[in-house]
C-alpha cells in the first residue's frame, strides 16, 4: 500500500491543504469528522483522487478497560465513509478510574504512555485485537511522545512494539518527531529504537515540530519542523523506505507556502538519505521479531532500573511461562483485510487488567486531580506534565467555546487554571468548557456584571433553565472531594 507525501488535513488550513501540490494523500483527526457526512474540502479532495486517512485520539487502546464499542463503531463508520485503506491509533492511555478501580472516571485530554510491562503489553495486545475484530480496514498504531516514563519497565520502546506486531499483525505509524521528544526527555536513543522495532510493519511515517524550554521538548505541531527531526527521519529512510510520509500541524498554522518549504524539506531529506540504488525493491528485509523462547534476553537487554537484574528478568520470564500458555503462532504476512493476525489468544487474566488499572489511574490522579505522586515516578518531570495538560486544556476549551475568553477577557487563562487544579475533567472539552463556566458563575464571577450577565446566558442556552440550585452545588462539590480535592 503506497501513499506517497502528504499532510494532516485541519479545518483552519483547508484551503491551503486544497492548494499544495504534490500531495498525494491526507490524514485527518476522525474525532473532528461527522459520522454522516464530510467537510466540503474532503470531498473535494477525494474526487481529485486523494487518499483521506481517519486518524483517532480517543481510543485509548493502552488504557487498562477494553475499547469502547461505541468509539470503535464510530471509527469504522468514519473509515468507510471515507473509504480509507486503513485507520491509525496511538499506543496510549486517555483515560482511567471507572468500575476497574470503584473510582470516578477520569480524563486525560492527552495521550499518556502506556509503561513498558509484560502485564501492559498484554492488555494493549488484547485491546488491539478487539478494535482489530471491529474496524473493516487494518489498524495502524503510533507511537507517542512523552514527557514522563513509568518505573520498572521491562522492555524498551523498539522490543516493545516488535512483541506487538508480532502477536497481532497490527501495522505502526513511526512519528520520528516523537523519537526525538523521548530522545531529549528521556535519553531514548532514536537510532537504537528503529534497530529494534519492526520496520517492514511501517505503514506511515508522521513529521512534526516542537520547540525546547527549560532543557524539556514538547512536541507541540505548532512550531516548523527542526533539523533534528529530519535527523531521525533521514535515519528511518536509510533502513526503509517507507510506504507514505505525512507533515502534521494543528496549530498556529502558517501561510500555505511555508506548509510547501516543509514538504518540500521532507522530500529532499527521503531523497537523500536513500541508500545507493541495488537490485530489487527498495525495502527493508524481512525482521525477525523477538522469539518467546529469548524474551529473558529481551528483558535483560532493556535498560534495568534500580533494583533488577537478570535474576528478576529470569524470574519474570519463568512466571510467564507458567502464567500466559502458548504463545499465539507468528501474525500472518497478508495485511489485506483488518485481521491480519492470529485467532483465539489466550485472554488476558482479570487480574492483570486491575494492575494496569490500578497503576494508571494513580498516575493520572496524581497529573489531574494533586494526589500524591506513585512511587518511582520522578517528581519533577510529573509536574511539567500536569502543567502541560491543564495548559492543553485551557488551549482546547478555548478552540471549543471560544466566547469564554472573550466574556472573561485576560482573567480567562488564570481562572481556567486555577479551576482545572481542583477539577479534574471526567468528559469531553465541550462538557468541561460548561463545567468551567458553572464553576465561574457559582463562585460569584465575573466582577463585571455584565460579563456575568452574559456567561449566564450562555450557559444557559447550552446547560439548562437556570444556573443550578444549592443541592446541586453541594452534590458537585461532594463528588469533586471523592477524586482528591
Amino acid at each position: 500500500m503506497e501513499l506517497g507525501i502528504g499532510i494532516g488535513w485541519r479545518p483552519e488550513i483547508a484551503a491551503e491543504v486544497e492548494s499544495l501540490s504534490g500531495i498525494d494523500w491526507v490524514e485527518a483527526v476522525a474525532e473532528n469528522l461527522c459520522a454522516d457526512h464530510l467537510p466540503d474540502s474532503l470531498v473535494r479532495l477525494r474526487e481529485r483522487g486523494v487518499t483521506v486517512v481517519p486518524h483517532g485520539v480517543a481510543l485509548g487502546l493502552g488504557g487498562a478497560d477494553r475499547p469502547d464499542p461505541d468509539r470503535l463503531a464510530g471509527l469504522a463508520a468514519r473509515a468507510g465513509m471515507l473509504g480509507a485503506p486503513l485507520v491509525t491509533e496511538h499506543i496510549a492511555f486517555v483515560r482511567a478510574g471507572g468500575p476497574l478501580t470503584a473510582s470516578p472516571r477520569l480524563e486525560a485530554g492527552h495521550l499518556l504512555p502506556v509503561p513498558r510491562t509484560w502485564d501492559a503489553l498484554d492488555v494493549l495486545c488484547e485491546n488491539v485485537r478487539i478494535a482489530q475484530d471491529s474496524l473493516p480496514v487494518p489498524l495502524a498504531l503510533e507511537n507517542i511522545a512523552a514527557l514522563i516514563t513509568w518505573p520498572d519497565e521491562e522492555l524498551t520502546e523498539g522490543q516493545f512494539l516488535a512483541e506487538l506486531v508480532e502477536r497481532t499483525g497490527v501495522r505502526l505509524l513511526i512519528d520520528v518527531a516523537n523519537l526525538h521528544t523521548n530522545h531529549v526527555n528521556l535519553g531514548q536513543d532514536p537510532a537504537k529504537a528503529l534497530d529494534e522495532l519492526p520496520v517492514e510493519a511501517i505503514a506511515y511515517v508522521h513529521v512534526a515540530g516542537g520547540v525546547e524550554k527549560n532543557g524539556v521538548w514538547h512536541d507541540t505541531h505548532a512550531h516548523p519542523v527542526s533539523e533534528p527531526v529530519l535527523e531521525v527521519l533521514a535515519e528511518l529512510r536509510s533502513r526503509v523506505d517507507p510506504p507514505g510520509v505525512l507533515l502534521e500541524r494543528d496549530d498556529a498554522f502558517p501561510p500555505g507556502a511555508e506548509l510547501a518549504g516543509e514538504l518540500d524539506a521532507i522530500r529532499a531529506t527521503l531523497r537523500k538519505a536513500a541508500p545507493s540504488a541495488g537490485p530489487g525493491p527498495d525495502r527493508a528485509a524481512p525482521r525477525k521479531a523477538v522469539p518467546s523462547a529469548n524474551r529473558g534476553n529481551a528483558l535483560e537487554q532493556a535498560a534495568p532500573s534500580a533494583g533488577q537484574g537478570p535474576g528478576r528478568a529470569a524470574a519474570r520470564k519463568a512466571d510467564l511461562s507458567a502464567d500466559r500458555g502458548p504463545d499465539p503462532a507468528p501474525a500472518s504476512d497478508d495485511s489485506a483485510g483488518a485481521g491480519a493476525r492470529t485467532a483465539a489468544p489466550t485472554p488476558v487474566p482479570a487480574g492483570t487488567r486491575d494492575r494496569t488499572a490500578v497503576a494508571q489511574t494513580a498516575l493520572l490522579s496524581a497529573l489531574v486531580a494533586g494526589t500524591p505522586a506513585p512511587k518511582g515516578f520522578d517528581h519533577r518531570r510529573l509536574r511539567v506534565q500536569s502543567r502541560a495538560l491543564a495548559a492543553k486544556r485551557a488551549d482546547v476549551v478555548a478552540k471549543v467555546a471560544p466566547e469564554l475568553p472573550e466574556i472573561l477577557g485576560d482573567g480567562y487563562r488564570a481562572a481556567f487554571l486555577a479551576y482545572a487544579g481542583s477539577r479534574p475533567m471526567s468528559g469531553g472539552y465541550r462538557r468541561d468548557a460548561l463545567d468551567f463556566a458553572e464553576h465561574v458563575l457559582i463562585a460569584g464571577g465575573p466582577a463585571d456584571p455584565a460579563a456575568r450577565r452574559r456567561l449566564t446566558y450562555w450557559w444557559q442556552d447550552r446547560s439548562g433553565a437556570r444556573p443550578p440550585r444549592r443541592t446541586t452545588r453541594l452534590v458537585r462539590a461532594a463528588r469533586a472531594v471523592l477524586v482528591g480535592k
